[in-house]
């Protein structure tokens, strides 16, 4: 269940928090800002923590082997305007947009973002992080939910992102932003501890 964050400092609480109030928060505090509000979400399960490095080591190697750009895990902040920083669990920014990479923060947008869904977090990720990602130019953005072994690859077309793609369980999810990548969803699931399995 997503909860609001307490005041960043000893200050008093804010109706409305900017990226300097984000940044006084402790490296690595899994904290988002969304429209100058602070929320913050229990750290992941260990499945989705499994599925999530599946993922980043399949992309990641894709992407330096075609020298494409960076790929990145969170906790990464993504900064799209002074009220809304992000931790998106996956990212890649292109090798064209390079210069977005700064040294505390991404700014701007991704090319591509992927949220791996979580009780806690999944109603934002479906909803208010999928609107915010297409407001500012998100190509791909791919929802991974590991208890239901699916993979939904969502394009950027007059400005929204339309689902292109829903594999479930064996199938194979591609990205058709970076062409030639695809994973197997047995690759991608196949680590689930027996006790947190779908079918346990």
């Amino acid at each position: 269940m997503e909860t609001t964050a307490p005041p960043v400092s000893e200050k008093e609480e804010k109706e409305l928090y900017t990226y300097a109030d984000y940044a006084e928060l402790p490296e690595g505090a899994p904290y988002e800002l969304i429209r100058g509000e602070l929320l913050m979400a229990p750290a992941p399960n260990l499945y989705h923590q499994i599925v999530q490095s599946n993922l980043f080591f399949a992309l990641s190697q894709f992407v330096r082997e075609g020298n494409h750009g960076r790929v990145l895990s969170a906790p990464v902040n993504v900064r799209l305007t002074d009220t809304t920083t992000v931790q998106p669990d996956l990212l890649f920014v292109s090798a064209a947009q390079d210069t977005r990479i700064a040294a505390q923060v991404i700014e701007g947008a991704p090319d591509l973002v992927v949220e791996i869904l979580s009780p806690a977090t999944a109603h934002r990720d479906l909803t208010t992080k999928k609107r915010l990602y297409e407001q500012h130019g998100v190509h791909e953005y791919w929802i991974v939910d590991p208890e239901q072994r699916t993979v939904e690859v969502h394009g950027l077309t007059d400005g929204l992102l339309r689902q292109q793609a829903r594999v479930v369980d064996q199938g194979e999810a591609a990205s058709t932003l970076l062409d030639g990548f695809r994973v197997t969803l047995t690759e991608l699931f196949e680590d689930a501890p027996p006790s947190e399995a779908p079918d346990a």
